[in-house]
């Protein structure tokens, strides 16, 4: 707020603020420092009707008219000519015209406001503007600076003249304000760190009726008025309202306009720290793609250097041949030549036999093994093997291109991914989703979302670049929601259009081989298990349950030996090689030809009376809408609720040994005493 507080001439905070008609305000010091006489010729009227064209503008020509009229006597317009009309003049009570005889360009808007001889002191008191100011300097116990120091900064002020309205230093009240002539009779006082001047301002009394109160308020002169002020005919043409009902109007108006900026300043207030926020992004995102790059340019480097030294390889390998070809050539030569000298050293010796006889003996010889080896000499040595030149240039024009054309490609986020509703099913508990790739879109992956299956949230199921995935171990009748969406390295794209997948009503399962135990052998359809050694094996179902009423048989194809098969539910991680419920990842009920017991974590419970036989048949209920286990025999419970607060994911299971073959039944009704029980 200071700077709303700080005068636009001397910079300092307002001392005896006054208000200038287009608003603005000014020390009234500073005002009277600033006015300047109006020079009375065709030129400066003219120039000062220009400068005053735009004072208080948007009022009415005749709203003007009656207040030229009567600002003599207003305290908001007295001497001050504040029309939009040039050569403007001070009226009179008794319809006199006197000149404009100073005027005064406002720093801040530099409209021109004209004045009696009176000057700048005719402006208005800046009483709101004065007592902020007051209550800001008293928080702060802020010390006044000089109004007369002519250097900057200012001295502290050490006296204020009530008189003149001044604050001074030590050198200027010396200076501009020596106690004697007409200013022997002012007031100095000292001037108090936090304190105002000491000016006697007349809070709620009429300018011209000093006993008054102001009572009312002239909307075309824009000023209090008393009651005499109403009775002397200034205001008879003008629209007068209460002052307080005015107050109170303004304030209610203002209140309303300041919450709509308050708002405006919270909403721009969280917009700056969105930028800030912004701000600190693009860093850590300049810092992120200089790493990116600089990764990016280091490979290529590296890539540069790789191919050199496989470049430079193969120069070393031609050297090699080179230089192996030329030392062989050197040998062959080296021989030849010994071959050759040893050759002329003797035919030489041969040229000295005086015994014609004996050398005509070798002479023809010694002729022909000197011709072949002239002419075997010339064929084959007369020029090296390979060349000592490296008929090689290194193609690197490409390359110099490519690094010339390496450049950032202004890459988007993808497009929505397209659905296939034909291609997309949902088959007992899972459900597959496939979809098409946006078009002209750059895409490094795709995130598939499914919600709960009850109108919840979201959650990713799947991120990777293929077109098509299936989701397993979902609930039973359920409508999944499913959505998918790109991306790429400049970010993600818009999700795709929703695809509801309806789940089974019911769980449609068999044994699973793989996940079961060694030692049982199944059926080609998966639904029939038989024992085969003596210990037991676990066999699990092939889907996992963890919510709803589900409801399965077995039936027994045979039980040739004197054993025990368990038949209940597991977890997936159960002991298979052991009877079910002997760990604590099994609950079940183990029965004979004659009596059945419920067992869990090794401890069995619960003794009934009845067993089976072939073609008997054992149900099993799982609730996990109520969290419990259930057992049926011949469509008869076998005793009461067998185990309670099961939660999570479990499996069908059933433990088997030698002599036992079971059957499996599933999706099927529970049984009809189910509510009863």
């Amino acid at each position: 707020m200071e700077e709303e507080l700080r005068c636009f001439a001397c910079k300092q905070l307002y001392n005896n603020p006054v208000l200038l008609p287009c608003y603005h305000a000014l020390c009234l010091n500073c005002a009277v420092h600033i006015q300047q006489p109006v020079v009375h010729n065709g030129t400066a009227a003219n120039g000062a009707g220009e400068n005053a064209e735009s004072v208080a503008s948007g009022s009415s020509t005749s709203d003007y008219q009656e207040s030229d009229k009567l600002s003599i006597l207003s305290e908001t317009d007295s001497g001050v000519v504040c029309t939009s009309r040039p050569s403007s003049y001070v009226g009179t009570p008794n319809g006199g015209v006197y000149a404009s005889a100073l005027n005064l360009a406002c720093p801040a808007c530099h409209k021109v406001v004209y004045f009696d001889e009176n000057g700048a002191h005719n402006l208005p008191k800046f009483r709101v503007m004065q007592h902020i100011v007051d209550r800001y300097g008293a928080q702060r116990n802020l010390q006044h600076k000089c109004q007369m120091c002519a250097g900057e900064p200012a001295n502290d002020a050490v006296v204020v003249c009530e008189q003149c309205e001044i604050f001074y230093c030590e050198d200027c009240r010396d200076t501009c304000h020596p106690m004697r002539g007409p200013l022997a009779k002012h007031t100095i006082v000292e001037a108090k760190r936090g304190s105002s001047c000491p000016v006697k301002l007349r809070d709620g009394k009429c300018a011209e009726h000093a006993e008054e109160n102001l009572t009312m308020y002239c909307i075309v002169c824009k000023s209090g008025a008393c009651a005499l002020c109403l009775m002397d005919g200034r205001h008879n043409s003008h629209d007068v309202q209460a002052i307080t009902t005015m107050c109170k109007a303004q304030k209610t108006e203002l209140s309303h306009n300041l919450q709509q900026l308050s708002e405006r300043a919270r909403s721009t207030t969280e917009f700056i720290q969105r930028l800030k926020g912004m701000s600190d992004k693009v860093n850590e995102n300049c810092q992120e793609f200089e790493r990116v790059v600089s990764a990016q340019c280091e490979a290529l480097i590296d890539a540069i250097h790789v191919r050199r030294n496989q470049l430079l390889e193969c120069i070393r390998q031609d050297k090699e041949l080179r230089v192996r070809a030329l030392k062989e050539q050197v040998g062959t030569c080296t021989v030849r030549l010994q071959q050759t000298t040893g050759l002329l050293q003797f035919c030489i010796e041969a040229l000295k036999e005086t015994d014609s006889a004996a050398f005509l003996q070798v002479g023809g010889m010694l002729i022909s093994r000197v011709a072949n080896t002239d002419h075997s000499w010339h064929k084959e040595w007369t020029a090296p093997r390979v060349s000592p030149h490296f008929d090689l240039t290194l193609d690197d024009k490409s390359v110099h291109r490519a690094i010339d054309q390496l450049n950032f490609i202004q890459m988007k986020p993808p497009a929505a991914p397209t659905i296939i509703p034909e291609e997309c099913s949902a088959e007992n508990n899972s459900v597959t989703v496939a979809w098409q790739p946006p078009p002209q879109s750059h895409v490094e992956g795709y995130v598939l979302e499914l919600d709960d299956g009850n109108g919840g949230e979201f959650r990713e199921v799947y991120c990777g670049i293929e077109t098509i995935c299936t989701v397993d171990g979902l609930h039973f009748h359920c409508m999944y929601n499913a959505r998918v969406k790109a991306f790429n390295s400049s970010g993600e794209g818009e999700y795709s259009e929703l695809i509801g997948l309806q789940t089974a009503d019911v769980a449609w399962f068999a044994f699973d081989p793989l996940l079961s135990g060694p030692g049982l052998h199944y059926s080609e359809d998966s639904v029939t298990v038989t024992g085969e050694g003596w210990e037991h094996r676990v066999a699990l179902g092939s889907v996992g349950l963890s919510r709803g009423v589900h409801y399965w048989e077995f039936t027994i194809d045979k039980f040739d030996a004197d054993t025990d098969p368990a038949f209940g539910i597991a977890r997936i991680d159960v002991a298979r090689d052991k009877m079910l419920g002997k760990d604590d990842k099994g609950w079940a009920m183990y029965i004979d030809r004659q009596r059945s017991w419920f067992q869990h974590a090794g401890g069995h419970e619960q003794r009934v009376d009845g067993g089976i036989a072939v073609g008997s048949t054992v149900g099993v209920l799982l609730d996990l809408d109520r969290h419990v286990l259930s057992f049926y025999v011949n469509e008869e419970p076998q005793g009461s609720v067998a185990f309670q607060d099961l939660y999570g994911v479990f499996y069908p299971a059933v433990s088997l040994n030698r002599g036992v073959s079971v059957s499996l039944h599933t999706a099927l009704d529970p049984p009809s005493d189910i509510e009863e029980t």
